[in-house]
């Protein structure tokens, strides 16, 4: 049986963790980075919108469809080795993006970019994982490592106007000399990969063909439904296809003794349920963000930098939010934390039902801003660590791919429901009645995650009960307590 104590590495801990969340910060920051850099790219390289839309796409469906492939190969042929090759893909294509002059050859940068990033984000996570120690040290760790995915995306809407002002391919070059920075101090910082003890299991090839081409489809079908519709046979042909393979995929997985995604990890109560969880959180502020980004721009008159620099004090809020939360956790226990935080962001988003055609910053939108990122930030943290809560250390790969691919997918239907309720009430110039029914959907994504987290993330007699053994002296159960859920 494979070593399952928590990895030390003494002085090295902490650098490990930098290293781990710098790569984490580009991951994010690309995934909002290209938006303002569009029109000038559209400029430079005579691109229409179909290529200009898989600039963005392109990235968006790779990172999905290959996550969970990703988190089991972690867990099989070794987290640090898979984490250093596939940062060294995204250097290199990083640096391959910004010398090419052919819209082609920059999708098809972007898409193998998502796919080195489905490699590296799982790999990373379970570094961290099997690293600290389940309790405060591991919610500390989490802690940093959640606030540095919040400011790398929101410093990606900034950057992005800035570096643009300067040229359009400083956006991949940027990336190119962190990413670069970031391989050469892994093997120092990083402790090596434990040999595996017993027989190696085999590679489900099946299981891997017909998950990655099952959730390809999936999300390709969200992506593109706002701009082909609902109804087109682009749309229904991927979503339809994608369900017979995941089906299939489901059957495979039964039957196989090594199967790529082991079905007993469903047992765990609080990995499902964080899970959920996930892809509604992102349901809920993805969408809100595509829908809030749109009317500051489209209503308010904002440029894509002014409407960058607007969301700023939301990405304090939710670095501020993701600092405080380790204590409340540790304090109250995982589903409070989660309760509480889905409830700020869902009155966040409410708040944006007070915009109109010439709202007030400071007195509307700020208050709003700032309730949404306190609650994402909270929730995130809390729902994350419970996805990897109980499970062995041999599965945390996977239990972090999963729950990065809920967040991946309940981004997807997120954009894409609020951009169909958009264009649906409002049409083609949607009006302001059009955006506020947006903001409302998007507010009842968050209801939807905060009734999971009540429900699922450890029940109040269950709560007790673990308190009790815990110590009997009936204190709230900690984050170490909410833990001993067994995967």
């Amino acid at each position: 049986m494979p070593d399952t104590a928590p990895r030390t590495l003494g002085a090295h801990k902490g650098l490990a963790l930098l290293v781990l969340c710098a790569q984490l910060f580009l991951d994010s920051m690309d995934v909002s980075l290209m938006g303002v850099a569009l029109p000038e790219i559209k400029q430079d390289l005579g691109l229409g919108p179909e290529t200009l839309q898989w600039i963005i796409s392109g990235y968006a469906v790779a990172y999905g469809g290959f996550l969970l492939l990703g988190g089991r190969a972690a867990d099989l042929f070794g987290r640090r080795r898979l984490f250093f090759w596939a940062t060294a893909v995204f250097a290199l294509v990083s640096l391959g993006g910004g010398l090419v002059s052919d819209g082609t050859l920059l999708v098809v940068s972007r898409v193998i970019k998502g796919i080195a990033a489905a490699f590296i984000a799982p790999a990373a996570m379970s570094i961290i994982t099997t690293t600290f120690k389940e309790g405060p040290e591991r919610t500390r760790a989490m802690g940093i490592f959640s606030l540095t995915g919040a400011s790398g995306y929101a410093a990606g809407l900034v950057f992005s106007g800035v570096l643009t002002e300067l040229h359009w391919r400083l956006i991949f070059f940027v990336p190119f000399v962190v990413a670069s920075l970031v391989l050469a101090v892994t093997n120092y910082a990083v402790a090596p990969d434990r040999p595996r003890t017993g027989e190696r299991p085999g590679f489900d090839a099946a299981g891997a063909l017909t998950a990655t081409a099952g959730v390809l489809l999936l999300v390709l079908g969200l992506v593109r439904a706002p701009e082909v519709g609902w109804g087109s046979t682009a749309t229904l042909g991927s979503l339809i296809a994608a369900v017979v393979l995941l089906v299939v995929f489901v059957v495979i997985q039964q039957r196989r003794t090594d199967p790529l995604l082991p079905l007993r990890i469903f047992r765990s109560r609080t990995l499902s349920t964080a899970n959920t969880v996930g892809l509604v959180w992102a349901g809920a502020t993805i969408g809100w963000q595509f829908i809030a980004l749109l009317y500051l721009q489209q209503v308010l008159g904002y440029s894509a930098l002014q409407a960058g620099l607007a969301i700023v004090p939301m990405a304090a809020a939710i670095l501020l939010a993701v600092n405080l939360a380790p204590k409340l956790i540790n304090r109250s226990g995982l589903r409070p934390a989660a309760v509480l935080g889905l409830l700020l962001q869902g009155g966040g988003i409410l708040l944006f039902l007070r915009t109109g055609t010439d709202s007030n910053y400071p007195s509307v939108l700020l208050p709003a801003l700032i309730v949404h990122g306190l609650g994402n930030g909270t929730s995130f943290l809390a729902f994350n660590i419970a996805a990897v809560s109980g499970v062995k250390n041999e599965d945390q790969g996977l239990a972090t791919a999963l729950v990065t691919a809920a967040l991946q997918l309940g981004g997807g239907i997120g954009v894409a429901v609020g951009a169909a309720v958009l264009t649906g009430v409002g049409g083609a110039s949607p009006s302001l009645s059009a955006y506020h029914w947006a903001f409302l959907v998007a507010a009842i994504f968050s209801a939807v995650g905060l009734v999971a987290a009540a429900l699922g993330l450890g029940a109040p007699k269950a709560e007790a009960g673990e308190t009790a053994d815990a110590g009997g002296d009936g204190a709230p159960a900690t984050v170490a307590d909410l833990q001993k859920d067994p995967a």
